[in-house]
């Protein structure tokens, strides 16, 4: 085996020198876009895939993520600094390797760390000495050094010796083009001080600025942190939203004056339910840690209560206006849900909440369309899977005219909500895009 001296000192040389060849296993909306910021640096990536089609599509200069234009991801295939495979052989190649999987729940609402201990076995299965395998997945306090650390030295590399272990966590923001991988700052970790260093220096090369902190439970505590932080905040105004509602107050107009307040006051919007990989999901991981300690996390589970109890209140308001403005049952009525991912302008529909809405207007006994200029057809998904292949309708007047309501559940930019206020016979807004755009009718009712 090759000395641990030799090991680190050639390690640390080939990320100064940006020779290191590192690997990024998982190429989704985390992984690709640093792979990507990687390359752009100047290293040399290999991306890895279980999916085979994704990196048959890169390979040929097709990119399936909005971060990452066709044109870089030719620049970086054209330079060679750039190539996908789903050949995990090729993982003996590299210096450096980035974990960026998901991390679900299971049913239960417990952690699924089914991905990442197979992608730490497969990691395992093709190391050699001298290498720093990198977790970014979101996860509870732990999982780095209990979890993947074991994995790897039960193959017979000692951290910190043969190998190096680190945490980092993504912070990737889908459709937020004020940040991308360079510029958002990455907290590292490592386990011990050469993990550490090596970790510093490699995400350092990457972006402009890196924050280090003492160890890989700490660094993955920082994450759930800010997700539980988002969850939390946002049930505040969506409770607050139900009972400003029974007091005939409108939660929007209230929240634009509060956050006039130079101090003391973030903004946090109410909507339809939680959408997204992070928040609807990463809080719980911390409550099922906590449970190893007895201690119990109550504002976190009614956050997620709350959270997700918003689809149905959703559903209940469009029941009462329809009701109450066209003497109609939900039962007899066609809704068109506008928006199916989860946040607007992105095709990503990860625990979107329209997917839930569509099911709550149907277990009523009504008919569901969606309309998304972003997402032309349902996929499979785990929990929603009778309304796979379900496409998005096209959005005309005659079509809009033709349904009893129209919920509006994500404010993509680039609809007409002009001509939906026009034609639509009784509009539900979730987001209050209509008074953010000046729009006004009778027949628009906030929820």
């Amino acid at each position: 085996m090759t000395s641990p001296l030799f090991s680190l000192a050639t390690l640390e040389k080939s990320i100064e020198s940006r020779t290191a060849r590192v690997g990024v296993i998982g190429l989704g909306y985390v992984g690709l876009p640093l792979a990507m910021a990687v390359a752009t640096a100047g290293f040399p990536v290999t991306g890895f895939d279980i999916d085979v089609a994704k990196p048959a599509a890169l390979n040929a200069g097709r990119s399936y993520i909005e971060a990452v234009p066709d044109a870089v991801l030719a620049d970086r295939l054209e330079r060679r600094l750039f190539a996908a495979t789903a050949d995990f052989a090729a993982l003996a190649a590299c210096d450096v390797v980035v974990v960026c999987v998901p991390t679900p729940l299971t049913r239960h609402r417990d952690p699924d760390l089914s991905f990442v201990i197979g992608t730490a076995k497969t990691i395992a299965a093709h190391m050699r000495p001298g290498q720093l395998v990198v977790l970014e997945s979101t996860t509870y306090p732990g999982t780095t050094d209990e979890v993947v650390k074991p994995i790897l030295e039960a193959a017979g590399f000692v951290s910190g010796r043969d190998v190096f272990i680190g945490y980092s966590p993504e912070r990737e923001d889908p459709g937020n083009r004020h940040f991308e991988t360079s510029t958002i700052p990455k907290v590292v970790a490592g386990d011990g001080p050469d993990a550490a260093r090596l970790m510093a220096a490699f995400y350092g090369a990457v972006v402009r600025t890196v924050v280090p902190v003492s160890g890989n439970a700490t660094a993955e505590a920082v994450k759930l942190t800010e997700n539980v932080f988002r969850a939390v905040n946002i049930a505040l105004v969506n409770e607050l939203k139900v009972v400003y509602e029974a007091m005939g107050i409108d939660i929007w107009e209230v929240i634009e004056a509060a956050r006039t307040k130079p101090f003391g006051y973030m903004p946090f919007y109410p909507g339809p339910g939680l959408g997204g990989h992070c928040i609807p999901i990463d809080p719980f991981y911390l409550t099922w840690k906590s449970r190893e300690f007895d201690l119990p996390t109550r504002f976190i589970e009614l956050a997620g209560e709350i959270n997700s109890a918003m689809p149905r209140h959703v559903v209940g308001r469009l029941a009462e206006a329809l009701d109450r403005m066209r003497g109609q049952a939900l039962s007899r009525s066609k809704v068109l849900v506008i928006g199916l991912a989860y946040k607007k302008n992105v095709p990503d529909i990860r625990e979107s909440p329209s997917l839930k809405l569509i099911e709550l207007v149907e277990e009523r006994g009504g008919a569901a369309d969606f309309h998304d200029p972003f997402v032309g057809e349902i996929p499979a998904t785990r929990e929603h899977a009778a309304l796979k292949g379900r496409r998005s309708v096209p959005l005309a007047p005659a079509a809009i005219a033709a349904y009893d309501a129209v919920l509006i559940a994500t404010d993509h930019d680039g609809i007409d909500y002009a001509a939906i206020a026009a034609h639509a016979k009784l509009v539900v807004d979730t987001r209050n895009v209509f008074a953010r755009h000046a729009i006004t009718a009778d027949t628009i009712v906030k929820a």
